[in-house]
């Protein structure tokens, strides 16, 4: 608390001095303004713990200041007293409806104001460990619901955020009668990649695989891991034609990308259903026919895309 630096917003010289020795002679650090503007600017722009405030000033009324500093984002955090010789009920409303934290009569008792000036730097020093603990927790919960829709291995979404994104998405595109697209993809003999290099290398390539997906869609689109070797994308407001040039454009990239550790060509299958389509009522039907077409595909030699 001793080392608190407190704003002095004082016109008058005399009182101004008196004040002024007394917070440094107990400690504090004091910057001493004499208007209402240089208050405003000095809190701005330096780590203040507490302003006291004289209520006549020559430019601005000290409610005004008070007023504009609770109302901005940087400075409403710091507590402020008003000193002033307006000692009515009226007068106090008014300044503490303004933001004061506190209201202090001239001619005021030394023992007294640094009283006060304690009890407001307790407040303030209570109220910034929360505001440390709040963000703290809310860092911790966002981690926490980042490992919830998270897969671990490849850091796209997981199937559970995926199924809950699509459902959305289906019931939105069912109702407005919007296209969508859903292409299921399969990292071609996999299992073969994991016996030859190992699995430390078998998940290098779906880490690899799945970047190579993310830069092969838009932003608005959604991929997740399903399971396995295999991957899942969401493509919302898409006409199959375009679905299809998004799933070319997957299957070249993956198949011209050099994987790291591998000297062998990577390739993948993919099958395609979009909506609208009347057999496909919702949305885990047009997953199951996504899936359909992903089998037709292996089963007609694989590095191919199959559209339902």
């Amino acid at each position: 608390m001793s080392k608190a630096k407190i704003v002095l917003v004082e016109d008058d010289t005399i009182q101004a001095k008196v004040t002024k020795d007394y917070l440094e002679t107990s400690g504090y650090e004091v910057i001493w303004v004499q208007n209402g503007k240089s208050a405003i600017k000095t809190a701005k722009t330096q780590h203040i713990d507490l302003i006291l405030l004289d209520l006549v000033l020559p430019d601005l009324d000290g409610n005004e200041v008070a007023r504009w500093l609770k109302n901005n984002e940087d400075t409403k955090g710091i507590p402020i007293i008003i000193l002033t010789v307006k000692g009515s009920t009226e007068e106090k409303v008014i300044g503490l409806e303004a933001g004061a934290d506190d209201y202090l009569h001239k001619p005021y008792n030394e023992i007294e104001l640094n009283a006060r000036i304690y009890a407001c730097l307790r407040t303030k020093a209570l109220q910034d460990e929360l505001r440390v603990k709040n963000r703290q927790l809310e860092e911790v919960l966002l981690r926490v619901e980042s490992l919830a829709i998270t897969d671990p291995l490849t850091g796209l979404f997981n199937r559970r955020h995926f199924e809950t994104t699509l459902e959305k998405e289906f019931n939105r595109s069912i109702r407005y009668l919007s296209p969508a697209s859903c292409l299921m993809i399969d990292i071609d003999y996999f299992k073969k990649i994991n016996d030859e290099y190992g699995h430390h290398t078998g998940d290098v390539v779906l880490k690899e695989v799945s970047e190579v997906i993310k830069d092969c869609i838009r932003e608005i689109d959604t991929v997740a891991r399903w399971g396995g070797e295999e991957f899942i994308v969401l493509l919302p407001e898409t006409k199959k034609e375009a679905s299809l040039q998004a799933a070319l454009r997957i299957l070249r990239v993956i198949s011209e990308h050099k994987f790291s550790g591998i000297n062998r060509q990577i390739t993948v299958s993919i099958g395609l259903a979009n909506i609208p389509e009347p057999s496909i009522d919702t949305a885990e039907k047009l997953i199951n026919t996504a899936d359909l077409a992903l089998y037709e595909a292996k089963a007609k030699g694989r590095n191919k895309i199959e559209v339902a």
